[in-house]
């Protein structure tokens, strides 16, 4: 059972071959810390986490994507919104080479995270997906204890640290903790609908990913559920960049830093959050905020 009080966080210790971080980089936390002490200047320019540039993808012959370059900034919630179809959510499975998985597909252009090509010929997928995360549309728990399902992906990267700090922080971070500490060793299949999501953002966090993308994370919720994982999102902004497709314009306004608005497989305008929804620069995306198509 883990302790009442959570313990360090595994990213400040060194970790090595032998005592792998939780996503398996023995690199990881070293990472992590020279970032930390690195020297910061009001001049200089924060480096995205993601460089999109000029991004084609097409499913057999639909051409789904079409020329999207963007950045992400790191420790912000970026929102991806437009009318189904658009590319939002096939965007968002780019940025950790998860429609490899699906037969018949292409890509061209660049993807990068923190500067790493992760279509690079000598980059791992597997690896690429440990670092940038993914909370899917409908809660998937595993047929495990709410406690396993947290512990899963650490375990399998060969993990060696403390498990039980790991859940509970993990689960601290997802707002589950209250809620289930005193039943981690039942069912993850008994948890609310919304319990579940965020468990399952919770086993995504235990590998400690880069980024975490969500695709249409509330969507299959009640409006009091949708408010605990909105309130989740806000919290993990401090320690992640987040993206997220949603179809819902007035959740993107509440929760996202940025928007990009896409438009039959193009990009169409990315501004910060307050300015695309009051002041948009483009015809079309003022006529999709406002209701007049979509």
């Amino acid at each position: 059972m883990p302790p009442d009080t959570p313990s360090d966080d595994t990213r400040s210790s060194p970790a090595s071959v032998d005592n792998p971080t939780p996503n398996g980089r023995a690199d990881g936390a070293r990472n992590e810390e020279a970032a930390r002490e690195a020297p910061s200047s009001p001049s200089t320019a924060v480096q995205p986490k993601l460089e999109i540039t000029d991004l084609d993808f097409w499913y057999g012959d639909n051409h789904a994507l079409q020329g999207i370059s963007m950045d992400i900034q790191p420790n912000q919630v970026t929102a991806l919104i437009g009318p189904s179809g658009c590319g939002k959510s096939t965007l968002l499975r780019c940025l950790n080479r998860m429609n490899e998985l699906i037969q018949g597909t292409t890509l061209e252009g660049d993807v990068h995270v923190d500067g790493q090509d992760i279509y690079a010929p000598d980059t791992d997928p597997v690896m690429v997906r440990r670092r940038v995360g993914m909370v899917f549309q409908k809660p998937n728990p595993f047929p495990k204890t709410i406690y396993k399902n947290v512990a899963w992906g650490a375990e399998i990267n060969g993990y060696t640290g403390d498990v039980d700090a790991l859940v509970e922080r993990s689960l601290r971070q997802a707002a589950l903790w209250g809620e289930v500490k005193d039943r981690l060793h039942t069912s993850a299949y008994d948890l609310s609908g919304g319990q579940q999501q965020r468990l399952c953002i919770a086993r995504t966090l235990a590998v400690q990913p880069d980024v975490v993308l969500m695709d249409e994370p509330a969507s299959a919720l009640d409006p009091i559920a949708t408010s605990k994982v909105e309130e989740t999102i806000t919290e993990l902004k401090k320690d992640y960049t987040i993206v997220i497709v949603t179809h819902n314009m007035q959740q993107a306004s509440r929760i996202s830093d940025e928007t990009a608005f896409l438009y039959m497989g193009r990009l169409i305008e990315m501004n910060p959050t307050d300015q695309l929804f009051t002041r948009p620069e483009k015809d079309r995306t003022e006529a999709y905020v406002t209701g007049r198509f979509g």
